[in-house]
């Protein structure tokens, strides 16, 4: 029996992993039960019932949260989604589980025919996945779960394995995917940045024909609030933009819509420097992946910073011009560790402003600005605040010094995830609990930010 197993068995004389063992209804112990729950047997969903693939940076993040039950089970985690791996080295963002029904989910494998319409990218053959991509957190996840238990990492060869794999998917990134030519990535689609909603994709996407409603089923829609989730009009958009990639081969630079995102290059970055360490760890020099990360950065800044605002802003790759709203994408490359004080000094300065509330108006930084005309407390990315944004910035804060402000948000994190039973969003002023509960994500960030107060700071590779 492994820890999750463990962990949320009934109660016996030896059942818990830990001693004393937390009472049955512990925050502690309902975040196991979500994790155990969402469990395949080779993989966690987000939701069983709106979300019931696996999904790429959700699997990530739940593998950060599963490595403090079953470091085992975190490493199957990652190693089922490298497992769908295309041959040019993207991770795609949704593995198809063929057992679940084609109509529980919209775009399904029949829509993306990754098999064949990405036969010449390296689409699996064995196995059905979407054909676009998630922000990169997979080698920092890598990492912190080799960190949780080194010895059956090494003796089941954990990052020899991921290593070359996760050296793959950033040389696809660094290089396929370079559309600006100054050295970010730029996401092709508003799915792949993961705030699928943002109000920031409105200008590019207002180039993009939207396919007909009459050509496609949301089964969004089933699982959620019309008034919470994106517009047909934009849902349209999405469809046709996937359904030119698809039916391009998967090709990138040829579409319409290509943007620069502050938080999934800092994501990149992040794990650069962890495929840095894990370098080390394996025998090999990480001086030039450190470099490259710090190179980086400074392009990111060069790039995407906005002193004026006090954040980074996204770039329209097709337009040439930095797309004027802010969000809280803007404000993950907290995290990383070599950014000049006077960017971390204005980060932190804007987390607390007008636009985002924290430790003022709001419980947890809205995903979008709070005086933003497209603002909308329960509507998908355009103003709710989310958990693995919030665990971001936290890392950040403490990253950066900010111990108090990190704590403070900790606190609201555990507290929110207690009160909403591991909500998806919430709405940033009053904590209400918006979208899918038993979230995946919500009960294993919880589950880290737990270990991190047990273990006093906890890891911060």
């Amino acid at each position: 029996m492994d820890r999750t197993a463990q962990l949320t068995t009934r109660r016996t004389a030896r059942a818990f992993a830990y001693d004393p063992p937390p009472p049955p209804d512990s925050l502690h112990h309902r975040a196991a039960r979500v994790l155990e729950d969402n469990w395949t047997g080779t993989s966690t969903v987000p939701s069983r019932s709106l979300y019931p693939h696996q999904w790429s940076w959700d699997s990530a993040f739940i593998a950060i949260g599963l490595r403090h039950l079953s470091p085992l089970r975190a490493q199957t985690e990652l190693e089922t989604l490298l497992d769908a791996q295309w041959g040019d080295g993207r991770i795609p963002h949704i593995v198809f589980n063929p057992s679940v029904p084609l109509d529980a989910y919209f775009p399904s494998p029949d829509f993306w025919r990754s098999s064949t319409a990405g036969s010449a990218a390296g689409a699996p053959r064995t196995v059905q996945t979407s054909g676009i991509v998630q922000p990169p957190v997979h080698a920092l996840a890598a990492w912190l779960v080799h960190r949780a238990d080194p010895g059956l990492s090494r003796a089941r060869g954990f990052l020899t394995r991921v290593y070359p794999r996760l050296a793959a998917w950033h040389r696809y990134l660094l290089h396929r995917r370079d559309l600006g030519g100054a050295g970010l990535v730029s996401v092709v689609h508003p799915w792949e940045q993961g705030m699928d909603n943002s109000p920031c994709w409105d200008e590019p996407l207002s180039r993009i024909t939207p396919a007909p409603a009459r050509s496609f089923r949301r089964a969004d829609l089933a699982h959620g609030a019309p008034e919470d989730r994106p517009t047909d009009l934009d849902y349209g958009r999405y469809v046709r933009l996937a359904t030119e990639y698809r039916d391009g081969g998967y090709a990138d630079g040829g579409g319409d819509f290509a943007v620069e995102d502050p938080s999934f290059n800092a994501l990149l970055i992040a794990s650069e420097h962890a495929l840095a360490r894990i370098a080390g760890e394996l025998g090999a020099p990480g001086t030039a992946r450190h470099a490259r990360a710090e190179r980086l950065t400074a392009t990111l800044i060069d790039r995407l910073w906005d002193p004026a605002e006090g954040m980074f802003l996204s770039r329209d790759v097709r337009g040439g011009t930095l797309i004027a709203e802010r969000s809280v994408s803007g404000l993950v490359p907290l995290l990383l560790p070599t950014l000049p004080r006077d960017v971390v000094e204005a980060l932190v300065r804007t987390t607390a402003s007008k636009h985002f509330g924290l430790g003022g108006t709001t419980r947890l930084v809205p995903s979008y600005d709070l005086l933003g005309e497209a603002f909308d407390p329960h509507r998908y990315w355009r103003g709710p605040a989310w958990f693995n944004t919030a665990w971001l910035l936290e890392r950040g804060l403490r990253t950066h010094g900010e111990r108090g402000r990190a704590d403070a948000l900790r606190r609201a994190v555990l507290d929110l995830a207690d009160t909403t039973d591991f909500a998806e969003y919430v709405d940033p002023y009053t904590g209400e609990a918006c979208g899918a509960t038993g979230f995946g994500w919500t009960a294993a960030l919880t589950l880290d930010l737990l270990h991190t107060g047990i273990f006093q700071g906890g890891e911060r590779e």
